[in-house]
């Protein structure tokens, strides 16, 4: 059973390529943890060494990897990368956001003037809400709104953990928490 699963993880990622959506100029991004051992047992874990690392969230510390997902507006994935824990959520925006023109929406996380500035040259306008810390910036009515319909991609990421499982802690492979 392992090696077909090993032989498998081409062909499931070529699928999941084509069977990827188009953008219609909206969509959302969101990051999420993918712990693959409790924080006492980062010792022990010798399938990830080397691989995964620790990494932060608004619920605490974790090892294991980010899992970075952009969707449009009916939440279809547009885009999907897995980095290690330890990577900020602007980093692999770029590499996301490759072939999308249009809004994205996203998280206080993805808050940055530089990175605004970069996308705008592209013609992505990346919408955020503010800090609690910041001055108040304009948002029209229609940018509020898609904000608030942010529950989509963390719709998606809940079905992705609790319905497909795709973070557990009993991977005894790369290859197989992978697939």
């Amino acid at each position: 059973m392992l090696t077909l699963k090993k032989r498998a993880l081409i062909p499931l990622c070529t699928f999941l390529s084509s069977r990827q959506s188009q953008t219609a100029g909206l969509a959302f991004i969101d990051s999420t943890k993918i712990a693959v051992c409790h924080n006492l047992r980062i010792p022990r874990n010798r399938v990830f060494d080397g691989v995964a690392r620790r990494g932060k969230t608004s619920t605490g510390w974790f090892y294991g990897f980010k899992l970075h997902l952009l969707i449009d507006d009916c939440g279809a994935l547009l885009a999907v990368k897995l980095t290690p824990g330890n990577t900020d959520d602007r980093q692999p925006v770029k590499t996301l956001l490759k072939g999308v023109t249009g809004h994205v929406y996203g998280d206080k996380g993805y808050l940055s003037q530089a990175l605004c500035d970069e996308l705008a040259a592209e013609g992505i306008t990346l919408v955020t809400n503010i800090r609690n810390n910041m001055k108040a910036k304009a948002l029209s009515r229609w940018d509020r709104l898609m904000l608030r319909q942010r529950f989509l991609i963390e719709t998606v990421i809940d079905q992705l953990k609790n319905i497909s499982q795709i973070e557990h802690s009993r991977h005894r492979s790369v290859l197989i928490q992978l697939t």
